[in-house]
């Protein structure tokens, strides 16, 4: 599915149109009755139809010529590919970090429990290194993060808010050290500007485990395909969004 802002009168009109019937599908009220289970229909015009891998297919129907502008800031900005999960998201930055030249740097994190947590005890020592590190949860950092020179990359969490490095910043990674990234910011007021992002250790404001979780990582994750969720804070003129397609369907 596919909505691009654009001007004009007759364009202002189909937005206006899509978004009374995305609130519709959102309020539950389309194909009603219904016990909270329904069938949608898609309108053909929204859909991207002729592919053979869909990955494949929403990356060049939204990132134009990827691989000759993908350090452009004209064409990354107000782009991404929405999805519902975050591990279709993955799929698909790791899709795009695949196509981008140039050699690929991993980091790893450092993870341990908060011994100072009021539900600490000495049972979580035996919590291994490897278990810990294939813990995932939204606002924290993945154990491996994988980039390369050109990556496009957003922060989860408020670094600089004067200088505009906030959690939901988009950048362009410009150099990758070992112990720092830089970057160049492309959305917001300080575009262009060029900061250098350091590790740091975070846990999950609401942790989903019984005892608190430290990872020392760098606070950012790729961004050209981000979570419904995650994209509320963006200002976005091209979207397009990866459903599985056994729960939808189109007219015919």
């Amino acid at each position: 599915m596919r909505l691009k802002n654009d001007k004009g009168d007759n364009s202002s009109n189909e937005i206006a149109e899509f978004s009374k019937w995305i609130l519709a599908v959102g309020d539950g009220r389309v194909s009603e009755p219904n016990d909270g289970l329904a069938d949608i229909e898609i309108p053909r015009e929204l859909l991207i139809t002729d592919f053979e891998d869909p990955i494949q297919a929403i990356v060049e129907s939204t990132y134009l010529d990827l691989l000759q502008n993908y350090t452009r800031l004209d064409c990354l900005q107000g782009k991404a590919i929405l999805a519902s999960t975050i591990e279709v998201v993955e799929k698909i930055n790791h899709y795009i970090l695949s196509l981008i030249p140039g050699d690929e740097k991993e980091y790893l994190s450092f993870d341990e429990i908060d011994n100072t947590d009021a539900t600490y005890t000495k049972a979580y020592e035996v919590l291994t290194p490897e278990f810990l590190s294939n813990l995932r949860t939204s606002g924290l950092a993945n154990h491996i993060l994988k980039l390369k020179v050109g990556t496009q990359i957003m922060l989860m969490r408020n670094l600089d808010q004067s200088q505009g490095l906030f959690n939901g910043t988009r950048l362009i990674v410009t150099r990758l050290a070992n112990h720092v990234i830089e970057a160049r910011i492309i959305s917001g007021k300080n575009i262009g500007n060029l900061f250098y992002i350091p590790r740091m250790s975070v846990s999950p404001s609401e942790s989903p485990w019984p005892f608190k979780l430290i990872r020392r990582q760098f606070p950012i994750f790729v961004s050209y395909a981000m979570t419904i969720n995650k994209s509320q804070s963006q200002s976005l003129d091209t979207v397009r969004l990866y459903l599985p397609t056994p729960f939808f369907s189109h007219g015919q």
